[in-house]
């Protein structure tokens, strides 16, 4: 038999501390579920690079990995300066556009300013760390003051905490890296600075025009978000609590609660919810944790978290394989306390049947202690409908499609595997059975419980339930 299974999926950021095959594949065999491209650094080269690397190494370890497109999204960035900027508090400087600002100046782009910043403003550069008030604004300067000085240097990010950015929500730079990206065959697209239901709805329609099969993620990390989120938790595959500029944004205080609001909103209806951001900070440049990073791991995976992810602890960082084997080390003492999240909706909720079968599924399993869930499935979505509930006993998803495989590798408890395509249900039954004994995490004699469609390739046909002996 396999040794336990990590539930809680692990997600990686690529980037130059991983940029080799012997070192990519180290860092996959640590337990990496899913690679991400940051699209916001690095050029088409190094991603289209590093997009082959990732399917190599798949194909060598003969597991799936999912490949998420992190895209850019409407960020305002510092723009090109000669030399770092150094900042005092109490000075002053001025804000302009990127394309018109003149030497001492701060050059902001895209060229929004004179728009949007009105006096008393907050002006927050690189996460924060530096903060400016603005004082004035005239012929699309602000001048402002430093509240909290630093250094600032080209491309840090700048946010301007509730003020409406004039921007689309996909941008000129973004199209061109999307379309790089389905071009790579990405199973995923995260969406930065998502504001409305509407912004995943325009995604979804750019990537169906191309003929992806690729799913959207929603990245929570703008107020606006928060406010509309059952309405993007409606149209979206999967949402990120991006810590990061949400804790900018609204302040780091409210960022916990926001996480468990999210996370719980997400599991209510069977999305995969990915936390990030500085899970691992102090492993960029050191070879242990902090107490409380692990302490914020343990606690993101018990607020419900489908999958973590490592942004520069793996990219840039100079212990990208130490964090990986610490993030999966902590999920391993962590999930034996994570209970069954029994649910039996009432008529007023009008559950899905595919809902109402998942619940009784894991119920029977949790009752019958059986040893696994076997979930044939077209898409992947009555896999991911299952593990809302987060089942003790592994979830193990058949497909015979290839993006479904890979979309399933961040869903929490899921084990994903390929079947031939069935014409029947009989044929599917025998193929589920025979691909669970392979894969090791069950063995002959023992018990199952199975979920499907007798309406064999059609999506969301569950209508059965089955106990059987492997």
């Amino acid at each position: 038999m396999a040794p336990p299974l990590r539930r809680t999926k692990i997600v990686a950021t690529i980037g130059p501390a991983c940029s080799t095959p012997e070192k990519l594949l180290e860092l996959m065999q640590a337990g990496v579920d899913g690679a991400r491209l940051n699209l916001s650094h690095g050029t088409h080269d190094q991603h289209r690079e590093w997009a082959r690397m990732v399917r190599a190494t798949e194909r060598e370890l003969g597991r799936p990995i999912a490949l998420i497109a992190d895209l850019q999204g409407p960020k305002l960035r510092i723009g090109d300066l000669d030399e770092p900027v150094s900042l005092r508090r109490g000075e002053g400087v001025t804000v302009g556009p990127a394309d018109g600002a003149a030497n001492g100046q701060l050059p902001v782009s895209p060229s929004v300013i004179s728009e949007v910043l009105q006096p008393g403003h907050d002006v927050l550069i690189d996460d924060g760390l530096v903060r400016l008030r603005v004082d004035s604004v005239e012929s699309g300067r602000a001048t402002c003051t430093v509240v909290e000085g630093g250094v600032v240097t080209s491309h840090k990010g700048v946010n301007l905490p509730g003020v409406p950015i004039p921007i689309p929500s996909i941008t000129r730079k973004d199209m061109d890296d999307l379309e790089l990206a389905l071009g790579l065959g990405v199973d995923f697209v995260a969406l930065s600075f998502v504001r409305s239901a509407a912004d995943v709805r325009d995604l979804r329609a750019l990537i169906e025009q191309a003929g992806s099969h690729a799913h959207v993620i929603a990245k929570i990390e703008k107020s606006e978000a928060v406010d509309a989120l059952d309405e993007i938790l409606e149209v979206t595959d999967a949402v990120m609590v991006a810590r990061g500029d949400l804790g900018v944004e609204i302040g780091p205080a409210l960022v916990p609660l926001l996480q468990k609001r999210i996370i719980i909103a997400a599991l209510e209806r069977g999305k995969p919810v990915i936390t990030a951001t500085q899970m691992l900070e102090s492993m960029i440049h050191q070879a242990e944790p902090t107490r409380a990073e692990a302490s914020d791991i343990a606690n993101a995976i018990l607020d419900g978290s489908s999958a973590l992810m490592l942004s520069a602890e793996t990219a840039a960082g100079e212990y990208p394989v130490e964090s990986v084997a610490y993030m999966d080390r902590i999920a391993r003492a962590v999930e034996p306390s994570l209970g069954y999240r029994h649910e039996l909706p009432e008529r007023a909720d009008e559950p899905t049947v595919g809902q109402a079968m998942s619940n009784a599924a894991c119920d029977i399993a949790e009752v019958l202690r059986a040893k696994a869930i076997l979930v044939p499935t077209y898409t992947g979505r009555t896999a991911s409908v299952v593990a809302r509930l987060r089942p003790r006993p592994p979830i193990i998803a058949l497909t015979h499609h290839d993006y479904a495989l890979r979309q399933m590798a961040i869903e929490w408890g899921v084990s994903a595997f390929l079947i031939p395509e069935a014409d029947d249900y009989d044929t599917l039954l025998q193929a589920s059975c025979d691909a669970a004994r392979d894969s090791g995490l069950v063995a002959e004699g023992d018990r199952v419980v199975i979920t499907a469609g007798t309406a064999v390739n059609q999506p969301g046909s569950t209508d059965l339930i089955k106990v059987d002996v492997i």
